[in-house]
């Protein structure tokens, strides 16, 4: 197909065609487990990188850190918001 009729064609894309994307979000620290905001003090907000799934691979501190996380893992992240 080409043009305008390919823009307009639904596609479900399969887990391969999701390649290596990986996702960086904010994460409220008193949204975690007690256990793990005693371990956060003076933090309000991590980092996690989600893969495509959904599932939560790392949390960091930092923004700048998840990505390079990611690179250094050969994923490509992206942002959410």
């Amino acid at each position: 197909m080409k043009g305008i009729d390919a823009m307009n064609m639904k596609h479900d894309f399969a887990p391969e065609e999701m390649g290596n994307t990986v996702y960086v979000r904010p994460v409220a620290v008193d949204t975690l487990p007690q256990e793990v905001q005693q371990q956060l003090v003076g933090l309000e907000t991590l980092y996690a990188v989600h893969g495509a799934d959904g599932e939560r691979l790392a949390l960091v501190r930092d923004r700048g850190l998840a990505f390079v996380l990611a690179r250094q893992n050969d994923l490509a992240p992206v942002s959410v918001h």
